[in-house]
């Protein structure tokens, strides 16, 4: 006697299909879920709580230079600034125990720079990001007189008030511009533009910046290597790089402006 299957036990071909293609994609998210997590992993570990700077040129990429996240608007990066700025201790701190020391090892550094050539007494100069003025008071110390401090917050007569993304000078107006304080840049070709519109043609400008090492709390973003700084430079060249201890700042950038003609060529 032949055995007989009870009918509502066979599969017809369309369920047999269907319970494949089931087993299949419950194989492929069982498979999806630890590569997607790998991935988050990943990306979330290359720079903590930071994003890239979309307004930068398309050819920089991750991770030459990031943007910190946590500014849900300008008032709020500027109120940021403003608390360091503006703390009494840190503030007792610069004009007091910080102030000679700061001011000695800023002459050496301007001092180098004039036997190269990039700076002289003849140059109306900058300092941006100048806090109480340190690197002011170093400049007229080396011979540069003609010197000027400008952050958030003024401090006369070594500082005025200005916003680096928005200098508060005309343009062409210095020859030489100095700034330590790259990182507080929320947006960094802004920082870039101000100065090259600021700076006179066959200008200098000098960055100290931290590529080894990231900034304190209160940067607003992390350089990774100084292409970034080559690519925003656009009407700048770039004459040389080299090792610093600067108050946590380990790398020295320099960049000449272009001559107009020299500009319009290309």
């Amino acid at each position: 006697m032949k055995s007989s299957t009870p009918t509502h036990l066979k599969n017809s071909p369309r369920q047999t299909r269907r319970g494949t293609f089931k087993y299949i994609t419950l194989l492929s998210f069982l498979f999806f879920l630890p590569a997607l997590y790998l991935f988050l992993h990943v990306k979330h570990n290359l720079h903590p709580n930071a994003i890239i700077d979309h307004s930068l040129p398309h050819n920089i990429q991750v991770p030459d230079i990031r943007i910190r996240s946590g500014y849900t608007s300008y008032k709020t990066y500027l109120q940021r600034q403003l608390n360091k700025t503006l703390n009494p201790k840190l503030r007792k701190v610069w004009t007091t125990r910080d102030w000679d020391r700061k001011i000695q090892v800023f002459s050496e550094f301007f001092s180098r720079l004039k036997q190269e050539d990039l700076l002289s007494n003849n140059s109306r100069a900058l300092c941006i990001g100048a806090r109480v003025g340190q690197e002011v008071s170093a400049l007229k110390r080396v011979g540069v007189v003609d010197s000027i401090g400008m952050d958030l917050v003024s401090y006369p007569p070594l500082v005025v008030e200005g916003d680096f993304h928005n200098q508060p000078f005309q343009n062409d107006k210095f020859e030489f511009e100095f700034s330590n304080v790259f990182d507080h840049a929320l947006y960094p070709r802004k920082f870039v533009a101000e100065i090259e519109r600021t700076l006179k043609a066959g200008g200098v400008c000098v960055l100290h910046v931290a590529i080894s090492k990231r900034g304190d709390k209160y940067s607003a973003n992390d350089l990774f290597s100084v292409r970034p700084l080559v690519e925003m430079f656009r009407r700048s060249d770039l004459v040389r790089v080299r090792k610093v201890d600067g108050f946590g700042l380990d790398t020295e950038v320099v960049f000449r402006k272009r001559e107009v003609n020299a500009v319009q060529q290309l």
